[in-house]
């Protein structure tokens, strides 16, 4: 295995703190919904006790803190519907509940309004906004969806989404001529079938993840190339319909290696036909529905 697949595989991406700007913390004044109006409040007590445990480990795996922890948190909330759409969030009993200071809540805030799931304004407090309003192209909300209520509408338009995207940047990725992007490719096929044998999914996924993401990013169109992480998103949500990416087999390997050769041989039609073999949607044994018995 080449030093470059060991390099890209092991470094850690850093990830976009969020932190409030100068005079943004003002936003999200504690003062702002009318005592009349917190009855309406959610109880945070009636949270599912295994959504916190799930938004702690999420968090935790980020390295964002107390602020990665609440966003986490609040964001699954939300897109579960533990919060519903305009719903008032006093952020004094967020911090109360959640144990943390202004400066967490107003920063946790500040980035669910970037995804669309929350708005502050003035004598009207912060509310939850209806799904119309989510940026539901968001790798954090895809996540959450994936792992909510809403898991199996998600994981299907994330399979369509790809089945989309993936063929077409196959067939523009192919011929460019670069040889350290070919050289990338082949050492993430070359980290799958390693992990296969090892039975590590885990680097599997990883390599996976990197192979998608890189040809996205060598289709030569730019906003194909916005679209990879919604791609790496998908390949790390785990169960719902099931693809040649999400089953670590020789046959998934093959698939991955065809591509790659049809890559580097300038064979677009070859690469975008072998992308939509790998993507064909195998039936999960557990949710195929028997046939009416005949009596």
């Amino acid at each position: 295995m080449s030093t470059l697949a060991h390099t890209m595989m092991t470094a850690a991406r850093s990830a976009d703190s969020g932190l409030a700007g100068p005079g943004e913390l003002d936003r999200y004044p504690y003062a702002e919904v009318p005592v009349t109006e917190r009855l309406g409040a959610p109880s945070w007590d009636g949270s599912d006790p295994e959504l916190g445990r799930m938004g702690r480990r999420a968090a935790g795996s980020r390295g964002r803190g107390l602020h990665g922890q609440l966003v986490q948190q609040l964001g699954q909330m939300i897109v579960s519907g533990d919060l519903g759409a305009d719903r008032p969030l006093v952020p004094e009993e967020i911090g109360q509940r959640f144990e943390v200071s202004r400066t967490v809540v107003r920063e946790s805030l500040r980035v669910l309004e970037a995804k669309g799931l929350v708005s502050a304004r003035p004598n009207v407090g912060t509310r939850v906004r209806p799904v119309s309003d989510w940026n539901l192209l968001d790798p954090d909300i895809i996540e959450w969806r994936a792992f909510g209520p809403q898991r199996d509408n998600q994981r299907r338009e994330l399979s369509e989404l790809r089945w989309t995207i993936e063929p077409l940047a196959a067939r523009l990725a192919a011929g460019h001529g670069r040889e350290d992007v070919q050289q990338r490719l082949s050492d993430m096929v070359e980290i799958m079938s390693h992990a296969m044998g090892q039975g590590d999914a885990l680097t599997f996924s990883r390599a996976d993840a990197e192979f998608h993401s890189l040809l996205i990013q060598v289709a030569g169109n730019r906003m194909l190339e916005h679209l990879s992480g919604i791609v790496s998103s998908a390949l790390q949500v785990s169960g719902g319909p099931v693809t040649g990416c999400d089953r670590p087999t020789d046959a998934s390997v093959g698939h991955h290696a065809r591509i790659a050769d049809a890559l580097a041989a300038g064979d677009g039609a070859t690469a975008e036909a072998a992308m939509r073999q790998l993507l064909i949607v195998h039936p999960e044994p557990e949710r195929v529905v028997p046939a009416p018995r005949e009596h």
